[in-house]
């Protein structure tokens, strides 16, 4: 166990990476966006453009992938039922264009059919 200044040197440093990498791309990848050369955007200015369109969707998409895949390895109805709401979800989302409705509505799915398909 660490001592509290060792325990709050950790959490200093730790603060510090992740602020440093939340702030990385709006520190030195922004500069480019508003200085146009010859009409084109400059390098920097594309690659923060290419990582505000990519990443966020491309991030989502695994984490999906991921929770359906550990929820299938665990057991058949554990992934079908996270399968469903799943589709309930995607469905709510493309219906209303609202992720707190479509976030909403898949939980509370889930925890119904979990407590319902459980009995059984």
């Amino acid at each position: 166990m660490n001592s509290l200044p060792e325990a709050l040197g950790l959490v200093f440093a730790m603060g510090a990476v992740i602020l440093f990498c939340r702030a990385f791309p709006f520190l030195f990848l922004s500069g480019g966006i508003s200085q146009k050369t010859l009409g084109n955007t400059s390098l920097k200015g594309s690659l923060l453009i290419f990582v505000e369109k990519i990443v966020p969707p491309a991030a989502m998409t695994v984490l999906a992938f991921n929770s359906l895949g550990g929820a299938f390895k665990a057991n058949l109805r554990d992934g079908l039922l996270v399968f469903a709401t799943s589709v309930f979800t995607a469905l709510i989302h493309l219906w209303k264009r609202n992720a707190l409705v479509s976030i909403i509505g898949g939980t509370a799915l889930y925890m119904i059919l979990i407590r319902v398909i459980r009995f059984y």
